[in-house]
């Protein structure tokens, strides 16, 4: 009986004292605080927001600059609040500090495959759709993100590489320029009529709507082999007509050279047997 007398004693000294309206304006202060924050990050994310809708950024760097917005203002909102509670600043910055690097040290990679992810989106070495080399891997882009790039083969394999080394490998895009050159080469023997093989693969690409007329198809003597005189076949084409021109090419020039009787040879030695006299 006497605890409760003293606990009601204590709780009556409190709401007679200054302490019960100064928790009261702490906390309608704070309210305010929260409150006008909400409101101004509101306004602040729909200017954002009408800005990046009449600008050309990918969608994955629009989501990345709305979130970054909403997590440093709610970080300066908890900052303000504990400074009104009596916090002091130079305490919040130094745990904010501490647990920004450490957070920094165990997500260094993570941070890494960010700040690639965020360099691919700002200068656009390859779009969605372009067929591109990294490393030692290739493939159609089929998604990027802040983390990862998503390839797909042809062979329909999905191959996943992080931005962090997307940024640092050298990186081979064969869908940005609007037409490419396919590169063919062809043997034939020695005995063969180079004029005559020159005229036919030029005959096949004028025959052919997917080369285009300029440039011109170059087609010409590379080397001499050991077995055969090498010509290259160097025709233009439509970056999307690159492998249906390809394939037609090594095809029809197999064709013709066979009904032309072209020879194509292949690996061959000769060998010369000289006779001595015995003594």
């Amino acid at each position: 009986m006497d605890e409760l007398t003293r606990a009601e004693k204590i709780i009556g000294k409190f709401f007679e004292s200054d302490k019960l309206w100064d928790l009261a304006a702490v906390m309608i202060k704070l309210a305010v605080m929260v409150l006008a924050g909400l409101i101004v990050l509101k306004i602040t994310l729909k200017i954002t927001r009408k800005a990046l809708d009449r600008s050309s950024l990918d969608v994955v760097l629009y989501t990345f600059i709305i979130n970054a917005i909403k997590t440093v203002a709610v970080i300066i909102l908890i900052t303000m609040c504990l400074g009104l509670l009596g916090v002091q600043m130079s305490t919040i910055i130094a745990v904010i500090g501490a647990a920004g690097a450490a957070i920094a040290l165990a997500l260094k990679d993570s941070l890494a495959n960010i700040a690639g992810g965020v360099m691919i989106i700002v200068t656009k070495p390859f779009n969605r759709d372009d067929y591109i080399d990294i490393g030692n891997v290739s493939g159609k882009v089929k998604d990027i993100d802040l983390f990862i790039t998503t390839l797909m083969t042809y062979d329909n394999k999905t191959i996943t590489v992080p931005n962090g080394l997307v940024n640092t490998s050298i990186l081979i895009n064969h869908s940005k320029e609007d037409i490419r050159r396919v590169d063919c080469k062809f043997n034939i023997g020695y005995s063969s009529d180079i004029v005559l093989a020159k005229q036919l693969m030029k005959d096949i690409c004028d025959r052919s709507d997917m080369v285009l007329e300029d440039p011109e198809p170059v087609i010409g003597v590379s080397d001499h082999g050991e077995s055969a005189v090498i010509m290259d076949l160097l025709a233009w084409c439509h970056t999307d007509d690159y492998w249906t021109l390809k394939y037609f090419l090594e095809e029809e020039v197999k064709h013709v050279f066979d009904e032309n009787n072209i020879a194509i040879p292949y690996p061959q030695m000769d060998i010369h047997i000289e006779k001595k006299d015995d003594k």
